[in-house]
């Protein structure tokens, strides 16, 4: 499939979830394949929300260019961010690079800081969108453009996951799509800065991502997988919301 065909295949899909499924908020990290989303979203699908996690642990890059984005498109963008006293706790108990100790900190400081925000902005929605594409990782290799979001009560849309890295780059340099530096020093997924390297030649693109772990195919944070007991976080968390 040519890329004007899956461009236009994008916009008919967008048009859906804007007219079908609102409200639809589109959950946006600034990555490539987001830059090609908030793009398309920002100029001509004003009535799907942009929302953003700031975990407060972003690489400079990336809050570089939200600015840039901002400025560029003029769209209004919610940021949730975690609960301080939440995150400071975990902090003090754990110290402030607990996630190299062990998966287990890992993947707490990935809900503190990532999942329990996006349950905040995903309340009352109808939909959300992300930017992950299939060839992105394994354990991607099962999702559709579309599913039900048992999690969250609500219909998930990956509109981009039958687009190739090649795809992606075509667009944002035909169009002018501001993106992330760090993608021009080998950084082809970006997260949280003390955990995001640089990738080697021939590495997976997800080699950067927790690099210090051993189960490369099934590095996630647990905002697209339900892989951690976060029974005793959400406890937590809870108490720090105002009512």
């Amino acid at each position: 499939m040519s890329l004007d065909t899956k461009i236009a295949n994008l916009r008919q899909l967008l048009g859906r979830i804007e007219r079908d499924f609102a409200p639809a908020v589109f959950a946006n990290s600034f990555g490539a394949e987001d830059m090609v989303l908030t793009d398309l979203i920002a100029r001509e699908f004003s009535g799907i929300q942009i929302f953003t996690l700031d975990t407060l642990r972003l690489p400079k890059e990336t809050l570089a260019l939200v600015d840039v984005a901002k400025k560029k498109y003029g769209f209004r963008l919610a940021t949730f961010t975690p609960i301080f006293e939440v995150a400071e706790d975990f902090v003090k108990r754990n110290g402030l690079f607990s996630m190299y100790d062990s998966v287990e900190n890992r993947k707490s400081c990935c809900y503190i800081r990532k999942v329990e925000p996006l349950n905040r902005a995903l309340a009352l929605k109808k939909s959300w969108l992300t930017g992950l594409r299939r060839e992105q990782a394994p354990s991607r290799q099962d999702l559709g453009e579309s599913e039900f979001d048992a999690e969250h009560k609500l219909t998930k849309f990956n509109p981009l996951i039958d687009w190739t890295e090649d795809d992606v780059w075509q667009y944002i340099r035909a169009n002018n799509v501001p993106y992330n530096a760090l993608h021009d020093r080998g950084y082809p997924s970006i997260g949280c800065e003390p955990c995001t390297r640089a990738v080697k030649p021939g590495e997976d693109p997800r080699a950067g991502r927790w690099w210090w772990e051993q189960e490369a195919g099934q590095k996630e944070c647990g905002l697209h997988v339900k892989t951690v007991d976060i029974s005793g976080l959400k406890n937590a968390a809870r108490s720090g919301v105002a009512a």
